[in-house]
């Protein structure tokens, strides 16, 4: 295959598509819009799967790569009752097929892997347009532009290249959650540590959940969900982090201090995360020469496969490509049949939402002993 392929984003999805096609030795280009791997934090802990992320790892030939970033005892998991009752002690025995990374660590295990210039940092894209005949023009902000036969939208939630496929837009799913750092945690914050314990932890109650991991150097990363309307949040000053942290942290009035420490002995500011998504079916009718992947494509609410579905859609569009260099149109009708069926059945498998009755320990408990975890 000859037609360079032209991928907006540089998250994990996009890179994995680069990568196999790299492999497959079909030209691309990435375009980023941050100014350099380093521009901003990578966000946490991926628990990436036997059944999709690291299939896409090993299609892109990185799995001696992966094993050396995984961090051991992280696939830990317990389950606390809002009153601190530990009520689910998983150790890591380490046979899991979900082994933790730092996103971060994988991102550059996928940047290391492509020839210098592969990514073009500092392009933002604001907006796109159809040329006919498959060809579609990419303008960027600086006022650049680019002209390509095969663009690849894997730039996420508020995709650009998405208004050339569908008229879909995001829509806030009624839940935001807080991120808290806590640092050197088995000293500073031994209460809140020996809560977390090795891995992850989860405390969920209807309209409110706390989730928590344990992440390298003795950070606890937390993300704090709250059933809200984003007017409710928007009430709470940010820009003041104190008080922001005790106005979150009310609404878990009652709670054991240990878990409630994840929110109110924050080292840093906390974070707010509006969570979006798209419709649980989205999908599209063939436009020629492009194309989407990851959240761009299928925005769900947090389900612990957003990651790992980027990068097997990545893989699995490579893969189809380099099948069919002399058919582009078959290899994207093919990609996209599958990457449809596929989103459809994740969304379908989706842990009890926050608002459900079932969101309980005692009810996350329930839902694993019944699919045999």
């Amino acid at each position: 295959m000859h037609t360079p392929v032209t991928i907006i984003g540089a998250g994990l999805g996009g890179l994995t598509l680069a990568r196999v096609l790299h492999v497959h030795g079909i030209p691309v280009t990435v375009y980023e819009a941050e100014a350099s791997p380093s521009a901003r934090a990578q966000g946490g802990l991926l628990d990436i799967h036997d059944y999709n992320g690291q299939l896409a790892l090993k299609a892109a030939g990185l799995m001696d790569e992966f094993h050396p970033i995984v961090l051991e005892g992280r696939q830990a998991l317990r389950v606390l009752d809002r009153d601190g009752t530990v009520l689910f002690d998983q150790a890591d025995d380490g046979t899991g097929g979900r082994p933790e990374v730092q996103r971060g660590d994988l991102r550059q295990v996928l940047l290391d892997s492509l020839p210098a210039g592969t990514v073009r940092w500092g392009h933002k894209v604001s907006g796109t347009r159809a040329l006919g005949e498959g060809r579609h023009e990419v303008t960027f902000t600086d006022g650049g532009t680019v002209v390509t036969s095969l663009l690849v939208g894997a730039d996420g939630a508020w995709s650009r290249v998405r208004p050339l496929l569908s008229t879909a837009i995001p829509e806030y799913i009624g839940k935001s959650v807080v991120e808290t750092y806590l640092f050197d945690a088995g000293t500073r914050h031994p209460a809140a540590a020996k809560a977390v314990g090795g891995g992850m932890l989860i405390a969920p109650s209807p309209g409110r959940e706390i989730f928590a991991h344990r992440e390298k150097d003795d950070t606890l990363h937390a993300y704090v969900g709250l059933s809200k309307p984003q007017d409710w949040f928007a009430a709470i000053d940010f820009a003041d982090p104190a008080t922001a942290t005790a106005r979150i942290a009310r609404e878990f009035d009652g709670w054991a201090p240990e878990l409630t420490a994840l929110i109110i002995d924050s080292d840093v500011a906390p974070v707010l995360r509006p969570l979006y998504a798209l419709p649980p079916a989205h999908r599209w009718d063939r436009v020629p020469g492009v194309t989407l992947l990851g959240d761009a494509a299928h925005l769900a609410a947090p389900n612990g496969e957003g990651a790992n579905l980027a990068m097997l859609d990545g893989a699995e569009l490579g893969k189809a490509l380099a099948a069919h260099p002399d058919d582009i149109e078959t290899a994207l009708t093919a990609y996209e049949q599958a990457m449809f069926d596929r989103s459809v059945e994740t969304v379908t498998d989706e842990m009890p939402g926050i608002d459900s009755a079932d969101n309980t320990a005692h009810g996350l408990i329930n839902m694993f002993t019944a699919k045999g975890k």
